[in-house]
């Protein structure tokens, strides 16, 4: 199992952690991983890591699809693939309605049939094997629709990008964990917990990697969920460093009856609990969300306690069939601990 370093987004201000990051680079961790919501973006994060490292892969978890055309991502990944000299691993994802249509002004029905026509614009560009052509639902190339003046022609990228560029696709609903398995070269799911992925996931993984299998892609995929690591002999106090970001993607990503990190509670059996967070966060009670979040939880999601603890816990991650494991942490001590945990 290898690991990779999450950095996350940012918050009022931008800082990285680069002393993290250059350590876990020196220490062999496989893959940065950047992020952004509706604040700072994905990519300027990761071309400035990318100068400050040497061997570390650099991956977008994740660049929202509907912030840019697949012509724009190809782009920009062969771009930092090219100057980091192939470290490059391309994390994609649908985001939420909330900030899809509130945040970047455009619809989000049907997010399987636009992320299915987005890989393949992008594979086809990375590709480059003719001038760009495509007809889909949601992707005309070139553009002939209501506003256009007709002169659009195919086209090649001038860049010579690789074709096997990785595209990581973030998923946790069934369906959508199923055309990850199906298309992308390896899957990015957020609160993960090892002991819940066979009666949660493995069926989607399955299905998806016999269509994968059916249509000749290739047989690596790479499970690379991010886990929050938090050390110390307080355990209740380590989860409790937790909570609040669970409170949030339960109780406030997303409204009654669309709300996937809810959904994904309630499928690992935590239906009752997510309740209680959604109700109290909506209603503007965030201490009491956050006190709704049960320990068992937080547990299955991280890793939590002493090192002696969080290395019995990590055999559960190594059970499940997981390739990298992401720690998200701010703590340096923990980026070191990890990887001697790891060997």
């Amino acid at each position: 199992m290898r690991l990779g370093l999450n950095t996350g987004y940012s918050g009022g201000k931008i800082a990285l952690p680069m002393a993290l990051i250059r350590e876990a680079d020196r220490l062999g961790y496989y893959a940065v991983w950047t992020a952004e919501a509706y604040g700072s973006d994905a990519v300027s994060p990761l071309a400035w890591i990318g100068a400050q490292t040497e061997r570390i892969h650099l991956g977008t978890a994740i660049l929202q699809m509907a912030a840019r055309s697949p012509a724009m991502t190809a782009m920009t990944a062969m771009t930092l693939d090219q100057l980091s000299g192939g470290r490059m691993l391309l994390g994609l994802g649908v985001s939420g309605p909330q900030v899809v249509e509130g945040w970047h002004g455009v619809g989000y029905a049907r997010p399987l049939t636009r992320t299915r026509e987005y890989i393949e614009v992008v594979r086809r560009i990375f590709a480059r094997e003719e001038q760009l052509t495509f007809e889909g639902e949601f992707y005309q190339l070139p553009y002939r629709g209501p506003g256009s003046l007709g002169l659009g022609k195919p086209l090649k990228s001038i860049l010579h990008g690789r074709a096997d560029l990785p595209i990581y696709l973030a998923a946790i609903g069934p369906k959508n964990v199923e055309l990850a398995a199906e298309l992308a070269d390896g899957w990015l799911p957020i609160f993960f917990a090892p002991e819940h992925y066979e009666a949660t996931f493995a069926e989607a993984v399955a299905a998806g990697r016999k269509q994968a299998g059916e249509a000749g892609r290739p047989d690596g995929f790479d499970i690379a969920p991010s886990a929050a690591v938090v050390v110390g002999d307080d355990l209740a106090g380590c989860w409790m460093q937790i909570k609040p970001m669970l409170a949030l993607y339960i109780g406030g990503m997303g409204s009654r009856g669309r709300n996937f990190y809810y959904n994904l509670a309630c499928r690992y059996g935590f239906e009752e609990a997510a309740d209680r967070i959604q109700t109290s966060y909506q209603a503007g009670d965030r201490a009491g969300a956050v006190q709704a979040v049960p320990d068992a939880l937080v547990d299955a999601v991280s890793l939590c306690g002493s090192r002696a603890r969080v290395a019995d816990r990590l055999q559960l991650w190594r059970t499940a069939p997981i390739t990298t494991l992401s720690v998200m942490t701010d703590s340096i001590e923990t980026v070191r601990m990890m990887a001697e945990l790891a060997m």
